[in-house]
């Protein structure tokens, strides 16, 4: 029997223990599954011979104890974790497997994996994970024909199903809110565009979009991500002229968003004082002029330069309950940014009937022959429900598969290494259409 340990049973991990619980006797893998919530791992886990384990992942002790005499490990707990759990694998000599972008850290081991002959394996999950694998697949089909790649466009969103589009912004929260208020705020974006590199600052991220249209699905808005130039090398496009990376909503979304930046309650870098007392108004209120007898919102439109007759942007910020008398509800005071989020919550959460929907878009332009093509693929997937999302689908999927190639010795590479090469895509791609995870080109 093969041991693999999963940390973590949160809503990313539900579709990957539901995988290798299914293929655990066919397989003859021994699996424990770990979280701090009992609870929660007997509520994931659906086959009698999973060994359920509660775990405090600060007890070096038990922690090292369950890793022992494992052939995998997979970390599903937040990514700040995952360099103890790397570390005590390397000691254990003990493959490992997330869904996380690869940090410096875990980078930095990269030898003394290749010296234990283990794999380290880093972004396989939706994005980064599946992202690679589309991209990496219709790359390379393109290469092999001999054409020489000119430009590189890859945008991504975690939206709501059409049907389930109930608010102005036709959006939810799919995943992590905090990753949501605080999106590109890092720094500044780069990107290529014909050979000329350009930045954009934060505050002018939100304003700088284009518009892409899915068959069936109609128009998504996209902005750039932090560093679209990361996966040069690893994509093998250090020549292109052009290479953008971005996110997906909804046309109109960014407009508004831009709002919440320009106002500064996206700023997570200091403590509102008595924000714990704080109204939704308040909150809108502290970043605003006094006036004597303008009211908050007449303030805001004169700060922001709302035209009047904006109806459809003022629709969006009014529906997101940021006028209202409701104490924010946060027993300690806080920053902006959390601030924001907890507001948001309230009227972005999922209800029990919504669904949530994942869009990946790749653009690819080329010249063959001395002809100028484009390819397109797209790919999208429904959730079946708010427990059961397209986003922990893509995410779990992906991961277990390429944990199976691992333990069954199909995958050569070794070190801290990303799922960018056929061994990974070809067989994860195809295995992935069986549930329904489906690239169209055009």
């Amino acid at each position: 029997m093969k041991k693999i340990v999963v940390f973590g049973a949160g809503l990313s991990a539900t579709y990957l223990i539901s995988y290798l619980e299914s293929k655990a006797n066919e397989y003859k893998w021994a699996l424990f599954i770990a979280d701090r919530d009992i609870n929660l791992v007997k509520e994931k886990c659906k086959v009698p011979s999973t060994h359920c384990v509660q775990i405090d992942i600060k007890d070096t002790q038990a922690v090292s104890k369950l890793i022992a005499n494992s052939s995998l490990v997979v970390s599903m707990l937040p990514a700040f974790l995952h360099i103890e759990i790397a570390k005590e694998c390397l000691k254990q000599s003990v493959h490992l497997a997330t869904a996380s972008y690869l940090s410096e850290e875990i980078s930095n081991l990269n030898k003394q994996v290749i010296d234990k002959d283990l794999i380290f394996l880093n972004e396989c999950g939706l994005d980064p994970g599946i992202d690679h694998l589309s991209a990496m697949n219709l790359l390379d089909s393109i290469r092999e024909k001999g054409s020489e790649i000119t430009e590189f466009e890859s945008f991504t969103g975690g939206l709501v199903a059409p049907a389930c589009e109930d608010n102005p912004w036709k959006y939810k929260f799919t995943w992590n809110p905090r990753n949501v208020v605080l999106a590109c705020s890092g720094g500044a974006v780069r990107f290529i565009h014909n050979n000329q590199y350009k930045f954009i600052p934060y505050h002018k991220v939100f304003r700088r979009s284009e518009i892409v249209d899915i068959d069936g699905y109609g128009k998504f808005e996209g902005y750039a991500n932090r560093d679209s130039l990361r996966y040069r090398k690893a994509y093998g496009l250090e020549s292109v002229k052009t290479m953008y990376r971005g996110t997906f909503r909804r046309p109109g979304f960014s407009k508004a968003w831009n709002c919440f930046v320009m106002l500064g309650a996206t700023d997570d870098s200091y403590v509102l004082p008595n924000s714990s007392e704080m109204s939704h108004r308040d909150f809108v209120n502290s970043f605003l002029p006094y006036h004597p007898s303008d009211s908050i919102e007449l303030k805001l439109k004169s700060y922001l330069g709302i035209d009047q007759d904006d109806i459809y942007l003022w629709e969006k910020l009014e529906s997101t309950g940021i006028f209202s008398k409701e104490k924010i509800g946060i027993l300690e005071d806080a920053t902006p940014a959390k601030i924001l989020q907890c507001v948001l919550e309230k009227v972005w959460s999922l209800n029990e009937q919504d669904r949530d929907m994942i869009v990946m878009w790749h653009k690819v332009s080329y010249t063959h022959k001395g002809i100028e093509l484009t390819t397109e693929s797209s790919l999208v997937c429904e959730g079946e429900n708010r427990n059961l999302t397209a986003m922990a689908k893509t995410v779990g999927l992906p991961l277990a598969m390429a944990c199976k190639l691992i333990l069954e010795g199909e995958i050569k590479s070794r070190g801290t290494i990303l799922p960018n090469k056929s061994e990974f895509y070809q067989p994860i791609l195809r295995e992935l259409e069986d549930y329904g995870i489906v690239f169209k080109e055009k």
